[in-house]
């Protein structure tokens, strides 16, 4: 199914670049996580997620979802949630997953942006535009990123750099 729209090179462009940002601001806090010791990085704090591993882990099989979803696979298999290895290689597989979004976007026709896929949450079939799905992931990633900027801070690391939009459009 395909929705009538008229997505310009603009939005892909902008799409791009929010993909480019999702890489980016991913790392960012990668970098600082990673040197958190087990304990900070499992020790419970009240947010949507208890730990900076747990939402970390969240961010990683929100992503496996909705690329599955859009690749159109039946049966979801994750690998978030087989993980057994380190925090540091867990933020590798979601640095991986972010990289495979922005490869995909950079790659993609106005077609496959506008296509309209269907998949099942809730026992109920939904149907969404691949462009929306898109806002929605990178947005969402953002919110998360933002609870962990504040976990880190409530496990007292004071560096902590910038992951908004504005600082990675310096950056470029």
């Amino acid at each position: 199914m395909r929705i009538k729209s008229n997505v310009h090179k603009s939005m892909k462009e902008l799409l791009q670049q929010y993909a480019a940002y999702h890489v980016w601001a991913t790392k960012q806090l990668a970098d600082v996580m990673i040197k958190l010791s087990e304990e900070e990085v499992n020790r419970e704090i009240n947010s949507s997620f208890p730990s900076v591993y747990k939402t970390v882990q969240h961010l990683w099989k929100a992503e496996e979802i909705w690329w599955q979803r859009l690749k159109l696979v039946e049966h979801v298999e994750l690998q978030s949630e087989k993980f057994t290895g380190t925090f540091s290689e867990m933020t590798v597989q979601l640095a991986k997953q972010n990289k495979q979004w922005a490869d995909w976007v950079h790659a993609a026709t106005e077609n496959q942006l506008t296509h309209v896929f269907a998949y099942i949450r809730n026992k109920e079939q939904v149907k969404m535009p691949v462009y929306q799905m898109l806002q929605h992931l990178f947005n969402h990633a953002t919110y998360h990123r933002g609870q962990l900027v504040t976990m880190l801070r409530q496990l007292g690391v004071d560096k902590i750099p910038s992951t908004d939009f504005a600082a990675f459009c310096r950056k470029k």
